[in-house]
């Protein structure tokens, strides 16, 4: 069984990992295996020093290794590119050497990437981390939401992705609907028990009790949160640490 998760997305300095550390260690059940998620985001275009909306909320890559300091902590470096980057695996390899010796995880964010190219990108990397698949609204939609469709997919991922992640609101804040997300969870957990499974969309401190469906079904499923741990819901906002432990108390009741 992987290691489940609970989740934080956009954390910008280590001091913000130790407070939220301190909060999910003082509210975790004894006994529980589950770890803290230390997500940062980094684009095609941020890698490459490119303009970009989204500048002011990823963390300058010189700066994750800093972030990713903590051994206690599941560290998670979300990669997007949603433009079919034709040399994906060094542009991987690259975005994982940021990750620094404390990276535990690359999640990638992106449409049915070329599992080959990810290989390549890991083995180059000579870094033992998982690979995480975000499986987003578009992901789906090129399999018609069918979720035999999407394990017969997957099963070219073998032996190169651990988890995936089940997200159509894509760090935007849009509420999970965990009745549609149920049958996509099924089939992998039935067909391919060995991937890691977990969910994503609109969770925060008002709206965690969205994955409990999922919780039900899949009792060690991951989560985590982004967009909904700012008061407007923007993620072009900065995060509310307030909102985020309010946050991690709440989902740490419900697991």
């Amino acid at each position: 069984m992987k290691t489940p998760y609970i989740g934080i997305v956009d954390f910008s300095d280590f001091g913000q990992v130790q407070d939220m550390l301190r909060v999910f260690k003082a509210h975790l059940a004894q006994g529980s295996i589950r770890k803290l998620h230390v997500g940062l985001m980094m684009s095609y275009k941020t890698l490459n020093g490119l303009p970009t909306k989204w500048l002011s909320v990823f963390p300058p890559k010189e700066q994750i290794a800093d972030i990713f300091a903590s051994d206690e902590t599941y560290n998670c470096l979300h990669y997007a590119d949603y433009d079919n980057d034709p040399e994906l695996w060094g542009s991987l390899t690259r975005a994982i050497s940021f990750g620094g010796t404390g990276i535990h995880a690359l999640q990638l964010d992106m449409i049915w990437p070329d599992p080959a190219q990810i290989a390549n990108a890991v083995h180059a990397s000579r870094k033992q981390i998982e690979v995480i698949l975000q499986i987003g609204k578009n992901a789906l939609a090129e399999v018609n939401d069918d979720p035999k469709a999407v394990v017969e997919r997957l099963r070219d991922y073998d032996s190169v992705i651990h988890r995936v992640l089940l997200d159509k609101s894509m760090g935007r804040g849009i509420g999970m609907d965990a009745q549609v997300l149920l049958p996509f969870a099924r089939a992998i957990k039935e067909s391919l028990p060995d991937i890691g499974l977990g969910a994503a969309g609109g969770l925060g401190p008002k709206t965690v009790s969205r994955i409990i469906p999922l919780i039900e079904e899949v009792p060690d499923i991951s989560f985590d949160a982004q967009g909904q741990l700012r008061p407007s819901g923007n993620a072009l906002d900065p995060v509310d640490w307030g909102y985020a432990e309010e946050y991690l108390i709440q989902a740490l009741k419900v697991v």
